[in-house]
């Protein structure tokens, strides 16, 4: 299984994020800048997070994102399956567009199906939290030039 660049950038949002104390704000650029990442992107991701409740959005001057919740609250499974388009592993997993022949007997798509049920397994027992025993090493990496401390 390979995670998309999204929720790459989605949960490196997040860890950006939970290094922070609550009450900060920071910026798309300054995440941006930390990564070294398209802005663009980040836009995109921190959007939706936001849509999601996973992030808080303050518009106009002055305004920034924060976390909306405490990282012990968000589970990474549960992002991965928020951000993920899709776990169609094989072709065979997708009814709409399977034209696989061997898919009435092929013994494949259980075998993938119980990884992929096993990987999001695992993944559901961390949160953010998890990802943030070093924050104050993060912190140095992420914040650097610190611009956004």
């Amino acid at each position: 299984m390979r995670l998309t660049m999204y929720t790459d950038f989605s949960l490196r949002v997040l860890i950006y994020l939970g290094t922070k104390e609550k009450s900060d704000l920071s910026t798309i650029q300054a995440i941006s800048d930390a990564y070294d990442i398209s802005k663009n992107h980040l836009m995109k991701v921190t959007h939706e997070l936001g849509k999601l409740g996973y992030i808080e959005t303050i518009r106009g001057r002055g305004g920034g994102i924060r976390l909306a919740m405490e990282p012990e609250d968000i589970n990474i499974g549960q992002v991965v399956r928020h951000t993920e388009d899709d776990f169609h592993l094989v072709e065979c997993f997708d009814c709409q567009t399977n034209s696989c022949v061997i898919t009435p007997v092929c013994g494949l798509k259980g075998a993938l199906n119980r990884a992929l049920f096993a990987y999001l397994k695992v993944l559901d027992e961390y949160t953010l939290a998890d990802f943030l025993h070093q924050k104050h090493k993060l912190a140095n990496l992420l914040f650097n030039d610190k611009q956004d401390i």
